[in-house]
């Protein structure tokens, strides 16, 4: 089976963020959407990840059942981007966060050094 690997630039934030974050990714030029937005607030894990796979998107959560989940099912999508110890920071630090981390992820899934999942976390 072969996937097609979303850019990096296209996210798909879940319940657990910030509508506020989504924003801010969007104004610094990311094709960013929030769940929200899909009327997916109250969507199971599985639905957020199906419609992650469905558009192409990667997630942005703070859930770590996602990477459970992604594990459990040997699904090959969505990427997933998992921040960590993000609990009483602002969007802009978080979107902060992201940004200095695009670099150091790879998109290629030629690139076996980077699973689908990737974790960041800041000093703050």
């Amino acid at each position: 089976m072969s996937f097609r690997y979303a850019s990096l630039h296209e996210f798909l934030l879940d319940q657990n963020l910030s509508p506020a974050l989504a924003a801010l990714l969007a104004e610094a030029g990311h094709d960013t959407v929030h769940v929200r937005d899909l009327n997916l607030s109250r969507a199971s894990d599985e639905r957020v990840m199906s419609r992650a796979v469905a558009d192409d998107r990667v997630l942005v959560s703070s859930d770590t059942d996602f990477g459970e989940l992604l594990a459990r099912t040997n699904a090959g999508a969505p990427s997933l981007l998992l921040l960590r110890r993000q609990s009483g920071r602002r969007a802009a630090q978080i979107a902060g966060l992201i940004a200095a981390n695009l670099d150091s992820i790879s998109d290629d899934p030629a690139d076996t050094r980077n699973p689908s999942t990737a974790t960041v976390s800041g000093p703050w």
